[in-house]
Parts: C-alpha cells; sequence; structure tokens
C-alpha cells in the first residue's frame, strides 16, 4: 500500500509521546510527523520495540537543541524474570531454563544496593551498536563474533517495587547508554538462577514525565487545529542553561553571526539561551575566550520580529 502524502508545514515544537509495546521508535516517530505533516523530525532516544513509554519528538527547530535530550538520565520500570536466561536478554530471544528463584525480597534490595554507581558495562550482542559500520545484531544473527563493546554508566537508582517470588519490578534511575538488559542479566546472575528482562518502559527522562505524555490514539482523536496546543516549546529542551534577554540591536548582530558585549557574560558557563525583549527564543549563545557572547545555534526564525 503506497502511503498517503502529505504537503509539509513549518512546525516547532516537542510532542511527549507515550510509545507502544511493539513499535520501533522510527514508526513512532514517523506517525506522530504525519499527524503533523511535519517538514522535519527527531527523537531524543530509542527505544526497542519491546520497550514502551516516553519518547519525546522533536518537531522543527526543536530537533537543533534535541542532543541535550540525548545525554540526560533516564527513568524506567523494569520487569525481571528470574530462573531462565535468553539468547537475546529479553523476551525476544529463546529462553532457557536455569533454576528456580529461591531468594528473599530482601536478598534482591541487598543485590540491587550492590550494583549501584558508576561501572563499564558490556553492550549485549543482539544491540544496535556498530562494529566497523555494522549493527552488532547483524553480527549475532549471523553467528559472528566480534570483540565486546563496553562503556561506562551510572547506575543512580535501583528501587525494588515488586516480587513475588518470580518477576521483580524495579525503578531504575540511569545514565545514558544503559543496556536494562544487561541489568537484568547480571541481577540473574548474582543470584545464581539466571534472569532476563520481560518488560521495559520508560518514564522519566530530563525533567520530563510519562505522565504528561500522549499516545498516539490520543494524538489521532484530537482535532488536527487543535494538535499544535499539544506541543512544548523548543526552548523547554534547554531550560537548564542560564538566560540572557539581548536588545534589538544584539539580537540584529547576533542573527548576522556577529559577537556582542554582554554585561551578564560573567555568569555565563559555557552556553545559555537567548531571548529578545519580547520573550522571543533567539537560540543559544556562548561566551568564548574573548569573553564576547557568540551566536551558537540559532532558530531560523530568530530575526523576524
Amino acid at each position: 500500500m503506497t502511503p498517503v502524502r502529505f504537503k509539509k508545514r513549518v512546525v516547532d515544537g516537542v510532542l511527549l509521546l507515550d510509545k507502544p509495546f511493539g513499535m520501533t521508535s522510527n514508526k513512532a516517530l514517523q506517525t506522530a510527523r504525519w499527524h503533523y505533516h511535519a517538514a522535519k523530525a527527531g527523537h531524543t532516544g530509542v527505544l526497542d520495540p519491546l520497550a514502551s513509554g516516553l519518547l519525546p519528538v522533536c518537531l522543527g527547530e526543536a530537533t537543533k537543541f534535541s542532543a541535550y535530550l540525548l545525554d540526560a538520565d533516564k527513568r524506567y520500570t523494569a520487569s525481571v524474570r528470574f530462573g531462565s536466561v535468553s539468547t537475546t536478554g529479553d523476551l525476544e530471544g529463546t529462553l532457557t531454563a536455569v533454576a528456580p528463584p529461591t531468594f528473599s525480597a530482601d536478598a534482591l534490595r541487598a543485590a540491587l544496593v550492590g550494583l549501584l554507581g558508576e561501572q563499564m558495562q558490556q553492550a549485549p550482542m543482539h544491540s544496535a551498536l556498530k562494529h566497523e559500520g555494522k549493527a552488532l545484531y547483524e553480527y549475532a544473527r549471523q553467528g559472528i563474533v566480534v570483540p565486546p563493546k563496553v562503556r561506562q554508566i551510572t547506575l543512580h537508582q535501583l528501587n525494588l517495587l515488586a516480587f513475588d517470588g518470580e518477576t521483580a519490578e524495579i525503578d531504575v534511575l540511569c545514565s545514558k547508554g544503559t543496556y536494562i538488559r544487561t541489568l537484568a542479566e547480571d541481577l540473574g546472575k548474582l543470584m545464581g538462577c539466571g534472569a532476563h528482562l520481560a518488560g521495559l518502559r520508560r518514564t522519566a527522562t530530563a525533567g520530563f514525565l510519562l505522565a504528561d505524555a500522549l499516545t498516539l490514539e490520543t494524538l489521532e482523536a484530537t482535532p488536527p487545529e487543535a494538535r499544535d496546543a499539544l506541543l512544548l516549546p523548543p526552548d523547554i529542551l534547554v531550560a537548564h542553561l542560564p538566560e540572557v534577554t539581548l536588545t534589538d540591536a544584539e539580537v540584529d548582530a547576533i542573527c548576522h553571526g556577529q559577537a556582542v558585549h554582554s554585561e551578564q557574560k560573567n555568569a555565563i558557563i559555557d552556553r545559555c539561551r537567548l531571548y529578545a525583549v519580547d520573550k522571543r527564543f533567539i537560540g543559544l549563545g556562548a561566551v568564548r575566550a574573548d569573553g564576547l557572547l557568540w551566536p551558537d545555534r540559532l532558530l531560523a526564525s530568530a530575526a523576524i520580529s
């Protein structure tokens, strides 16, 4: 079936989407983009098809600042099932029984405490990380062994929410790049019975909460003329940066690639948000070694009053 083409339009903002189970992040992104007829769109961190939850979608000018969400910590609710392991670390792979779990909830809590902090984590072979230009899962499907990919991550919080003797619900606050499948496998090894990830739902990232996200069904049911009101402004992605207000003359200079003097520059570290006197968001600026405020990443509409 040939997809219906739409006339692209300029629309800027951030949509907090509740990605459904079984859908790729790219499919969710493209579906949201289609509903907005947006000329440009991008998401801020991939969720596996078997994971659901918070997926911030950037439209238009908001894509210029999406990297700030990619670097942010993430929060998940993970369902870890003990007693068997998976070839992929989750329900997508072949399961093999190891041993029935016999430990208590208190023993599991103690194991979680022991996993906290900075550490080196090995990425699962069934992942999208690249080796010589190809995703690791491509090698895994062909039975080809490649050097393991290891990177530093931080597990900030691991809270046991529920445990029925076989499956644990765990609240996880972690740094970017953390594989929850690997965490589940590590827990299984610690408890001596094996484990795999049976479910995963992202609940928060960069201050955004799943409770504020919309489903695709809700988006589709919203009249087209009312959908723009569901978007957050692009500068919400950089709200943690210091703010500088520019005069009209300074806005004109910045928009022409020129540096300006800033009375606030001494309080600025690296980047800052730039606004006109009428509160329009201009983009980002940065104070360089010369002590001047230079344009860093500006909105295309910045010079339009």
